[in-house]
């Protein structure tokens, strides 16, 4: 039987996890805690500025990002989607999805 790219015909790729989950999104994090203050806003808004239509990234506060949220809005109003995936008291993962 013929060879392409390491596969018979008939045979399917394999890679990955076999665990059937393939629907979870794994989107980057951005550690917002060791970004010096005077630059942490802009560094976030850099780094959603280059986000493409339904992709996203997850922040990693040190604290429940409510003035980040509300720059954003003013910003880009709608224009993403946010979901809290851990909410403190020590540690808040925000994730942002461009809609």
């Amino acid at each position: 039987m013929s060879k392409q790219s390491g596969l018979s015909i008939g045979d399917k790729p394999t890679g990955g996890c076999a665990c059937g989950d393939h629907d979870v999104v794994d989107y980057p994090e951005l550690d917002t805690r060791v970004i010096p203050h005077a630059i942490r806003h802009a560094t976030i808004f850099g780094a959603l500025s280059s986000i493409a239509p339904e992709r996203g990234m997850i922040i990693v506060a040190n604290h429940n990002p409510l003035p980040l949220l509300a720059q954003l809005e003013e910003r880009a109003p709608g224009e993403f989607e946010v979901t809290y995936l851990e909410e403190g008291p020590e540690v808040y993962k925000v994730q942002f999805v461009r809609r």
